[in-house]
């Protein structure tokens, strides 16, 4: 056997693999690697097992697998890129048992010879470009149990006959027609959803719903009854925060669907967990969920092996905000070091056909396992219809805590319209008599007439104060979410002093709790100026689209009249600053500061290179380096953020470039190794200045002195990566520090640290101050700052930087003391 999967190799397969001629089993998953597969793998003559999914190999499959891998009993291909039909010479494998191609771009038609594998168990070949008709035989092998031909571009009837061993068939999301053959019955998985079938009672009777579930939607199609619905996925009915989830529990197996008796939303799956045992489709849990008020919407998960759809029938048009309730409660933490904890889940969601996250992985994304998020959408309904689609590309682990688990894994959904509904959302109820109704519409019409007047006049009032407000977004992209003030006064308890977490420059902040659960830190900014409104509504459009691992998620704003609000995820553990330096009495060990000094440049390294537009964060500080539950940093501030460390250049000639940002990162790395401030006056005179304090050591060959004396043990291989990264990216020279991208790579071993050979001249060259603390006074700063470029805006106290959108990177800054401390 041989196994490379689940790494971040480059390159092609190597032809020598072809060598180990005596291979019985290779298991190369998401390995990295891509290209043609090689010619000398036709060596294989003994290969039995081929697990390669999620590896960009392209070409033809190639002759030689049906030629010379005659003892191959199961082919598992997905998220491949090969090109053309599947190779007429599999008609040799007769020992095969499992084939999956899924997802791998093949073309061309159902070839017959696929019926001559009479071995063959489980057949899947959903997620390509197939078309024509599906040949009889296929429903009529002896073997074949598992049949996977869905999102294809199959046509044509479906097979009149079948075998009695066939239970599971999957032809969704084709352009089969005609009538359903006689042989359905309850007791088969079957999911036939998105087709153009003819439907009859008797058909509706064994399939319930599908009427609903064909291509057209037909189901309240141009008459929308409804505008929201709540599902708590693989649970029972529930209440949230006011919400009401309906239950979404029903048994659905490897080929299912169901529509609720209201028919106002539906859930398909298809998928079979592969050499699993036990083939369960929901998560359970006595886990306590944390970041949630409600943990146990969160005990129950709905589980997908493959391809799971939630469907919102019959809503009326219009935008709506999606939003899907996670967490990872299979794996173990990190900090644990099990092998429960290296479970990856990792998959793609779309909404309304339409990728919105890929490679999303809940446990990356909450911070940690146990703990909720909820992830925010905008969707468009145009058709009286929402489909919000959780697909498995093949990526992640396969068997941890047990063997085939993996796919995707959702608690709840919730929707709702982003306008005022005019429809009732009631489903229909029973009749009465003539007369009863007539009195009941007597008395109701004139009631229902008065009310709706005086709502009328009451949203027409509102809308005329949030008009002016309203405009500012005109034009916006991408629009950034906003938040009423009556949402955020009732999230922090009419902002209660018992939810104060502290006061910022421009005003408090306040700890609160959103309807849909999330835990949130609310500024409340005391200094409310129409001056300035549209750049303010700008930089948040641009900082609420940066998203990172290791950067504090802006979930939003509140403009209304003379409020402004912003709105951030909470973190429970504070700034760096107030546990590095003992205010906390929380206290870091070795590997958790190396993590935080890894993270933090990742961070950076993102706002650098990655976002769009990129970003210079100007105040990279420890206080401005926030810790979540799990200790994992997370940059705040970044674009709204005043002067912390300033590199020289800027001290004295004001240039800022991304190089200042690598400055300040330098400074926090040494704060994090040593423990202690950038200034200390409490310290011996060469001590009180940790920059001239490290380059004596250092020169001195004496630099592990700098480490943290209450640190009980530390890597000194990884104490010396921080150090040389540290006086790298502190030279004098923006030139001479490197790209926060180098930064990761040095500190993650990938690369060595250069040798630092010079001491910054502002060490050398004058008497030394604090030149990374308050160089000069804000005034002279705001000053200098304005000054610098003839794309500065200028605006009294908030200097907003717009650059020019080029390949330099974008300075989205301003406001300078919006946000401060006591998040």
């Amino acid at each position: 056997m041989q196994s490379f999967g689940e790494n971040r190799f480059s390159g092609t397969l190597p032809p020598e693999l072809g060598n180990l001629v005596n291979l019985e089993q290779l298991y190369i998953n998401s390995c990295g690697l891509g290209g043609e597969v090689p010619s000398t793998f036709a060596n294989f003559g003994n290969l039995q097992v081929l697990w390669a999914s999620d590896n960009a190999f392209t070409g033809k499959i190639p002759d030689f697998v049906g030629n010379n891998w005659t003892q191959l009993t199961s082919l598992r291909f997905e998220g491949n890129s090969f090109e053309g039909p599947i190779p007429s010479s599999f008609a040799n494998l007769n020992s095969l048992t499992s084939l999956v191609l899924r997802n791998v771009l093949l073309t061309g038609t159902l070839p017959s010879y696929i019926t001559e594998l009479q071995s063959l168990q489980k057949l899947d070949l959903s997620f390509n470009n197939l078309t024509g008709q599906i040949p009889s035989a296929l429903f009529n092998m002896d073997s074949l149990t598992y049949l996977f031909l869905g999102n294809n571009s199959l046509s044509g009837p479906i097979p009149s006959r079948k075998s009695e061993t066939l239970q599971t068939i999957d032809i969704s999301y084709n352009m089969l027609s005609g009538n359903l053959p006689s042989w359905i019955n309850s007791d088969l998985n079957l999911n036939f959803v998105a087709n153009n079938f003819e439907l009859n009672s008797s058909s509706s009777r064994l399939l319930p719903g599908l009427e609903c579930l064909q291509r057209s939607f037909a189901c309240n199609r141009n008459s929308p009854r409804y505008a929201n619905f709540s599902i708590k996925c693989g649970g029972p009915r529930m209440m949230s925060n006011g919400i009401v989830f309906e239950a979404e529990n029903q048994t659905l197996g490897a080929a299912g669907f169901n529509v609720t008796s209201a028919q106002n939303w539906a859930v398909s799956n298809v998928g079979l967990f592969a050499d699993r045992q036990n083939q369960l489709y929901v998560q359970n849990t006595l886990a306590q969920v944390t970041r949630t008020t409600t943990p146990e919407l969160y005990q129950t998960s709905r589980l997908s092996p493959g391809s799971l759809r939630y469907y919102g029938l019959g809503l009326k048009n219009g935008l709506y905000t999606v939003n899907l309730f996670f967490a990872e409660t299979a794996f173990s933490d990190q900090s644990t070091r099990s092998w429960r904890s290296l479970g990856r889940r990792i998959f793609d969601v779309y909404i309304q056909g339409t990728r919105q996250l890929r490679d999303f992985e809940i446990s990356k994304e909450a911070g940690g396992v146990e703990r909720a998020i909820v992830k925010n959408f905008t969707a468009n309904v145009t058709d009286n219809h929402l489909e919000i689609h959780l697909f498995w590309a093949g990526k992640g682990t396969c068997c941890t805590p047990e063997q085939g688990y993996y796919g995707p894994s959702i608690s709840a959904i919730n929707v709702v319209p982003n306008f005022v509904p005019t429809v009732s959302g009631i489903p229909p109820g029973t009749h009465k008599g003539k007369n009863q109704t007539g009195l009941i519409v007597g008395i109701t019409v004139p009631i229902v007439f008065v009310a709706l007047i005086l709502v009328f006049v009451i949203i027409y009032i509102k809308r005329r104060k949030k008009d002016d407000d309203e405009e500012v977004f005109i034009g916006i992209g991408p629009r950034p979410n906003t938040f009423s003030y009556a949402e955020l006064k009732t999230a922090t308890e009419d902002f209660s002093p018992s939810k104060k977490l502290g006061e910022g420059g421009f005003g408090p902040v306040f700890k609160g709790t959103l309807s849909d659960g999330r835990v949130v830190a609310v500024k409340q900014l005391s200094v409310a100026s129409h001056h300035g409104r549209d750049q303010f509504i700008t930089e948040i459009a641009t900082i609420s689209a940066v998203q990172h691992r290791n950067l504090v998620q802006l979930y939003g704003c509140c403009i209304e009249g003379n409020r402004r609000l912003l709105v951030y995820e909470y973190l429970e553990n504070k700034s760096l600053d107030q546990t590095l330096f003992g205010h906390s009495g929380l206290h870091l060990d070795w590997p958790t500061r190396f993590n935080i000094c890894l993270s933090v440049a990742r961070g950076l390294a993102y706002l650098h290179e990655e976002s769009r537009p990129r970003i210079v964060h100007r105040d990279v500080k420890a206080s401005n380096i926030l810790l979540d539950a799990e200790m994992c940093p997370k940059i705040s501030d970044f674009g709204l953020a005043k002067l912390g460390y300033l590199a020289p250049e800027y001290a004295m000639r004001g240039h800022l470039t991304e190089k200042a940002d690598v400055f300040g990162f330098g400074v926090v790395a040494l704060e994090i190794l040593c423990g202690r401030p950038n200034t200390d006056t409490t310290l011996q005179i060469d001590r009180i200045y940790l920059l001239e304090w490290a380059w004596n050591l250092y020169e001195n060959d004496q630099s592990l002195n700098l480490v943290d004396p209450t640190l009980a043990e530390f890597n000194k291989t990884e104490a010396f990566r921080v150090l040389g990264v540290a006086l790298l990216c502190t030279q004098a020279s923006p030139s001479m520090r490197p790209l926060m991208s180098r930064v990761v790579a040095m500190l993650a071993g990938d690369i060595e640290v250069s040798t630092v050979t010079s001491k910054p001249s502002y060490l050398t060259d004058y008497d030394f101050k604090d030149i990374t603390g308050t160089f000069m006074s804000e005034e002279t700063q705001t000053s200098m700052a304005s000054s610098t470029s003839d794309n500065t805006m200028k605006s009294n106290n908030n200097a907003v930087t717009v650059t020019d959108p080029g390949p330099s990177p974008v300075n989205v800054s301003g406001f300078g003391d919006i946000l401060a401390e006591g998040r």
